[in-house]
């Protein structure tokens, strides 16, 4: 009996009748019922004046960071509680020194969230965006995700402005540095992996951040590349391209959206209701926050969308902006355009239920302060190591010559050159606020530890990548005299990527093609190692240096990792996520481009120097390519090389006809036919042959990663369902096509093993009438 008794309340509960006690003939006491988020919200809302409402839609703070003591301005918005969010104020004691101020002595006590850009690290700073995802590897995405969550959060930062999911086909475009690549399904998975890193699997605890997928949308089809510009882009392609890596991101469960700064065909993100309502709310069912950029709002004045301030915070607050950014059109205006009813009640309501909502998911109305770390967080040796493998899987081999790389036992003695080689603070990259440049561990250092200063002759030959002087080369030149190799670290500095930062040519600036033009001279090994924001076009010394390793900005890690690959510790992993341009006037470049009425090809295209004098006007080759440029891509998307050599070979598919709904297999077999141990990517694409709009030329439907040793060979599989085909129709229903299909598994998007399938038209069975059938 005494073993009943000590059990859960519930178990004597039931036994009570059984065993006759008079002690438990009354119900037990009931526990209350823990009041659900929106419940929680209706309690607080009831409460709010049109005051308390406005302010909760005001995001405060610096434009980079709040330095010094905490200015008294902004202590007294969070005071009289004119302020929902504050940005860039990153010290523990400041952040709670605010959050005492909200929850203390605002009216309505309602917690600040603290938000910071934290975009590819905190402390420990990965690669760049592209750079990760050159790895095709979403664990290092979550993996580096993660520990910026945990650095960030752990001095009160509970909001980032990542990931960026903006779809980029043109490498001028200065923000491709941070976008997932040119290919939805690509940055889709990636997608997912963002938000799992940042967010975890519970948003309260406090080593967390909300991500905020941005920029919606279609900011990456900036007209010309240039930054903020005007986008212009088919229903068909924005739900089929261009808004898939967002779809994931909210699938996965985001807690934030950002809109774009651009007009989509002709209206404003910040104020297009298509968008932001029709799309994001009405459709995707999305029940998040969603922020403006940073002065977004009061730019749609500029923009010629808006008459002015007072007309932009309406057509914002009716779009859905729940909390704007920078600017204050709502602190100035909402009231006037409620009362108006310009704006009605309901609206600003919603607005406001998004913004709680998102504070009681991080769990701040319950534990709003941050607890100082009691072991170390931030750049641990476990975060370095992990910042380090995912520059490995980054980096993509672009050129390999006569085996120059990995060296060799013959190289002892190596010469530096280039403005890179030892630039602590431009190997970040764009956006790391919180990076500092004495943490970072370059390749000069790495080399010199690895190989022994005295067998690293160093001379920069250019002081930063945009310098013209050629005053250092001749020291460049006296450093390789002795040398067995020399490595050029080029590129471009961080500052020459990112927001605001696009380039019409994005060959190799300053004076670097002439430097490395010098050292061709010398006649030994040469090997270019590419630092940058974006693809470099590389044509004017491709055929000078024998090995080309593309590093991306790398991060804190960057140089134990490249000197460990020159060296062969380790070998190189990374596949382009997007196309490589011969020139920037090719641009915008992407694989997945339709096939036009006329394309080119190697047996139709008409080079300009094959022109003869005086020729006979007519359109020659009839095809879209050109004259100078050609019609292929310096390296395909998913290029990149290794140290060992796979071979593809017997495609194998279960099937050649499938019916709607069904699945078809296919497989291939990938051996290491070289003399090292290597990782490789195998791709697996897709082209529909005939469609209700045209279709692709190929897209990516799967990839699978593979590590083998020299003699190694392994089976890889995909399966592909019918569903996956899936399209947007003109009619903008979401259908998959019967007809013909042709498929490819292999290295990159120009080459693989072919094979091809149908897709059977649907048999229409016609019911037979009972009557009729009665009467026979």
């Amino acid at each position: 009996m005494i073993k009943i008794f000590t059990k859960k309340v519930w178990s004597v509960s039931l036994i009570t009748g059984a065993i006759g006690l008079s002690a438990f003939t009354n119900h037990p006491p009931k526990i209350p019922v823990r009041k659900t988020i929106e419940q929680r919200i209706d309690s607080l809302m009831a409460k709010m004046t049109i005051d308390d409402k406005i302010g909760q839609t005001a995001q405060r703070g610096a434009s980079s960071r709040v330095k010094g003591p905490l200015p008294e301005v902004l202590k007294t918005a969070v005071r009289e509680g004119r302020a929902g969010s504050v940005i860039n104020v990153v010290e523990i004691d400041k952040v709670n020194e605010l959050q005492r101020i909200a929850v203390e002595e605002s009216p309505r006590h309602i917690p600040l969230i603290f938000a910071r850009d934290v975009i590819h690290g905190f402390k420990t700073i990965f690669p760049i965006p592209l750079g990760q995802a050159a790895t095709w590897d979403a664990d290092i995405v979550e993996q580096g995700s993660r520990i910026a969550a945990q650095e960030a959060s752990s001095v009160g930062i509970r909001w980032t402005f990542a990931p960026m999911l903006d779809i980029a086909r043109d490498a001028r475009w200065g923000r491709i540095a941070e976008s997932p690549g040119e290919d939805p399904y690509l940055a889709s998975i990636l997608a997912k992996a963002y938000v799992k890193g940042f967010q975890g699997d519970d948003l309260t605890k406090q080593n967390t951040m909300a991500a905020c997928a941005k920029h919606f949308a279609g900011y990456g089809a900036a007209e010309g590349g240039r930054d903020y510009n005007t986008a212009t882009i088919g229903v068909q392609m924005l739900y089929d391209v261009y808004l898939k890596p967002f779809k994931a991101a909210k699938d996965a469960g985001i807690g934030t959206f950002m809109a774009s700064f651009n007009d989509l065909n002709g209206v404003p993100a910040t104020g297009n209701q298509f968008l932001l309502k029709g799309i994001l709310r009405n459709e995707w069912k999305y029940d998040g926050m969603l922020v403006s950029d940073w002065n977004g709002v009061v730019e749609m004045t500029t923009h010629g969308f808006a008459r002015d301030s007072s007309d932009a915070a309406a057509k914002a607050a009716n779009a859905g902006i729940d909390m704007e950014m920078a600017s204050n059109t709502y602190e100035k205006n909402l009231k006037a355009l409620i009362a108006s009813g310009k704006v009605s009640i309901t609206q600003l309501n919603m607005l406001v239920r998004d913004v709680l909502r998102l504070k009681f998911r991080l769990g701040l109305f319950d534990n709003p302060y941050t607890e100082q770390a009691d072991g170390k967080v931030l750049l641990t040796d476990a975060s370095l190591a992990a910042a380090k493998k995912a520059v490995i899987e980054s980096a993509v081999l672009l050129k390999n010559d006569n085996v120059t790389l990995p060296f060799g036992k013959n190289i002892k003695k190596i010469a530096v050159i280039g403005p890179l080689a030892d630039a602590p603070h431009d190997q970040l990259g764009t956006w790391t606020f919180d990076g500092d440049s004495k943490d970072t561990q370059t390749p000069l250092a790495a080399m010199q530890h690895l190989y022994g200063k005295d067998n690293v002759f160093y001379a920069p030959g250019l002081n930063y990548s945009r310098d013209h002087s050629t005053d250092g080369f001749s020291k460049a030149i006296k450093a390789t005299h002795d040398a067995d190799v020399i490595v050029f670290f080029g590129g471009e500095e961080a500052i020459l990527s990112g927001e605001a930062h696009s380039r019409a040519d994005i060959g190799l600036p300053g004076a670097q093609d002439s430097l490395i033009s010098a050292l061709h001279q010398e006649d030994k090994p040469l090997v270019l190692v590419i630092m940058a924001g974006r693809p470099i076009t590389i044509g004017s010394v491709l055929d000078k240096v024998d090995a080309i390793l593309m590093a991306w900005h790398p991060g804190t890690m960057g140089g134990p990792a490249i000197a460990d690959m020159l060296a062969g510790i380790y070998a190189p992993e990374g596949r382009l996520p997007v196309t490589w341009p011969k020139t920037g006037a090719q641009e915008p470049l992407y694989y997945n481009h339709t096939n036009t009425g006329r394309p080119a090809n190697k047996q139709n295209y008409v080079a300009i120097d094959s022109i003869p004098i005086g020729a006979w006007q007519s359109s020659l080759g009839n095809t879209s390519h050109y004259l100078d440029a050609g019609y292929l891509p310096q390296y395909p998307f998913g290029y990149g090389l290794s140290y060992t050599m796979f071979d593809y070979y017997h495609l194998v598919q279960d099937k050649t006809i499938i019916n709607m709904g069904d699945n078809i297999q296919f497989s291939a077999e990938i051996a290491n036919v070289g003399e090292h141990t290597g990782t490789d990517i195998a791709q697996f694409y897709v082209q529909q042959m005939v469609g209700d709009v045209v279709r692709p030329v190929k897209e990516l439907r799967g990839f699978k990663k593979i590590s083998l040793n020299p003699g190694q060979k392994q089976t890889v599989i995909f399966t592909l369902n019918t569903a996956d085909l899936a399209y947007h129709n003109q009619a903008m229903k979401l259908v998959t096509d019967p007809g013909k299909y042709k498929i490819w598994i292999g290295k990159n998007a120009a080459e693989g093993l072919q094979g091809s399938f149908e897709i059977k038209e649907p048999v229409v069975v016609e019911k037979i009438n009972k009557v009729r059938r009665i009467k026979r």
